[in-house]
């Protein structure tokens, strides 16, 4: 390690399991980086609704994955581990992480780190991998989605839902999204979305059907479950795909899955912390090569909602748990 580096670091620590505000700020030693991995000095990290459940102790990190808190980061370079050749000391580095994020320093392999993307700052930076690595990953390697297809995305205020919408418009899609409220509404549809759902006024397998005619959408992807999942089913075209990344009413479900043999469908998921290193770092190439330009372009841009400082970790918990918020929440955790 470089004998400039601090020896400790604070970072969000968590005593026992609970509400938001168990999280309180500690010390504790700066990790060092691995072979293959970066250690990064953070300037902001996102909050994710895993991070949430992590915190009430329903998702506890891999045995190998630092148990802070953060599941992606931006900053600078302070450290390289052994074998890790296209990185420098001082490079900018927006990456996912297996956990540690809500830290001054944090390490990761530097296979899932990229640089940020043309045009966008650390603060915007760091907003991206965990929502981009997720729906590339869902949308277009699982579901296969293709210009010219139809999909639906339930949440489109979250940041799941805004970066769907924004990649699926990009790749030729005709984009349907449920919201909660006009004002997400609104938001949605400036971000792209074809056809915006209020759930809470309409039955979005009504709507889904009597815009497309009664043929359905091509691809759903659901970050919803309990009594979504039949009417996903029922709201998909003949050969659609259903793609699940989180249940949000619960997993646990009744269903008629006649539909699955009717329409020939097909229903698919993943959570990506526990998808094999191998494979994010695979999903990193096809960021940095099919997607990160199209920020230079101008057809994609973060939206971030609010920034709380590290020690207000609670709060930003808080407003996450509400679903109020429209976009990302982060955490400014160092000087840039």
């Amino acid at each position: 390690m470089d004998a400039r580096l601090p020896a400790t670091m604070r970072h969000v620590a968590i005593d026992q399991p609970g509400p938001p505000d168990v999280m309180h700020l500690a010390d504790a030693p700066v990790p060092v980086p691995r072979e293959g991995e970066l250690l990064v000095e953070v300037a902001y990290a996102g909050v994710n609704r895993p991070d949430c459940i992590q915190r009430a102790g329903h998702y506890p990190p891999p045995a190998d994955a630092s148990p802070i808190l953060g599941l992606e980061i931006a900053g600078r370079v302070a450290a390289i581990g052994s074998g890790v050749t296209d990185w420098k000391v001082g490079d900018a580095v927006c990456a996912l992480t297996p956990g540690g994020g809500y830290a001054q320093f944090c390490t990761t392999p530097a296979a899932w780190a990229l640089p940020p993307p043309p045009g966008v700052s650390l603060l915007e930076a760091a907003s991206l991998p965990e929502n981009y690595f997720t729906v590339w990953h869902n949308v277009f390697e699982r579901g296969h989605l293709a210009n010219g297809e139809t999909f639906l995305v339930h949440g489109g205020s979250s940041g799941i839902g805004l970066t769907a919408i924004q990649l699926a418009k990009a790749f030729g899609a005709t984009v349907f999204t449920t919201v909660g409220n006009d004002e997400k509404a609104r938001f949605c549809r400036s971000i792209g979305a074809d056809h915006v759902i209020n759930y809470r006024e309409k039955d979005f397998l009504v709507e889904v059907q009597a815009t497309t005619a009664k043929k359905g959408v091509d691809l759903v992807l659901d970050m919803v479950g309990g009594d979504y999942v039949e009417r996903n089913l029922r709201a998909l075209a003949l050969e659609g795909r259903l793609v699940c990344i989180a249940f949000l009413q619960g997993s646990k479900v009744t269903a008629d899955w006649r539909f699955i043999m009717m329409k020939r469908l097909t229903v698919t998921g993943s959570t990506m912390r526990a998808s094999p290193a191998g494979r994010k770092a695979a999903i990193a190439r096809a960021l940095r090569e099919r997607v990160w330009p199209l920020f230079g372009e101008g057809k994609l841009k973060p939206v971030v909602t609010r920034v709380f400082p590290l020690d207000q970790a609670p709060a930003a918990h808080a407003l996450m748990e509400s679903s109020a918020h429209i976009g990302k929440i982060m955490l400014k955790v160092t000087n840039e």
